[in-house]
């Protein structure tokens, strides 16, 4: 009997929140109830439309509700210093502005795939001429392919260091490596 009184609550609230006379679409319930409505794909704040973001470092967006880590690439962390040319660079910066001019300007869409163990949407996005973004960030070398959560991208990572664009250009450490290194 208490489940009928917390779910009739719920469907007040809800309808409450969509206006006196409409019922709530099953988006907004989706994205109200857990597990979301039966027959309805679970949904992140980024997924499906089109939408804006900003980049907070070479592997990490920042959008609607929050910020967002792009499934299968590991780009340099925004302190760390990468060697080339004789002398070191600031590779993570670069890759932060790597990332930042491919999503400028333009709308994304986000499929959420998993949640990454601080919470962030784990999210595979593209532009809307098609760009699929960590694949492009690995394609010109500021990111890699990070194997330990799939192979998605690389052929993208081959290319880049056969080319030896971005970070290949020169020697690194591994972005996973100078994290457990970096805290």
């Amino acid at each position: 009997m208490a489940w009928i009184s917390a779910a009739l609550g719920l469907l007040l609230i809800i309808f409450n929140l969509d206006g006196p006379w409409r019922f709530p679409s099953l988006d907004r319930l989706s994205s109200i109830l857990p597990g979301g409505v039966i027959g309805t794909p679970a949904r992140d704040a980024a997924s499906g439309p089109w939408r804006r973001f900003h980049a907070i470092d070479g592997d990490t967006l920042d959008g609607p509700g929050g910020r967002y880590r792009l499934h299968g690439i590991d780009a340099p962390e925004t302190a760390q210093q990468c060697q080339a040319a004789g002398g070191s660079y600031a590779c993570g910066e670069q890759a932060r502005t790597e990332l930042a001019r491919l999503v400028a300007g333009q709308e994304l869409s986000c499929d959420q795939l998993d949640r990454d163990a601080y919470g962030r949407s784990v999210v595979r996005c593209r532009r809307r001429d098609g760009l699929d973004i960590g694949a492009e960030m690995v394609e010109r070398g500021w990111a890699m392919a990070y194997r330990r959560y799939g192979t998605d991208y690389v052929a993208q990572e081959e290319r880049a260091r056969g080319a030896r664009r971005g970070i290949w250009r020169g020697s690194f450490t591994e972005p996973s490596t100078w994290r457990r290194a970096n805290p």
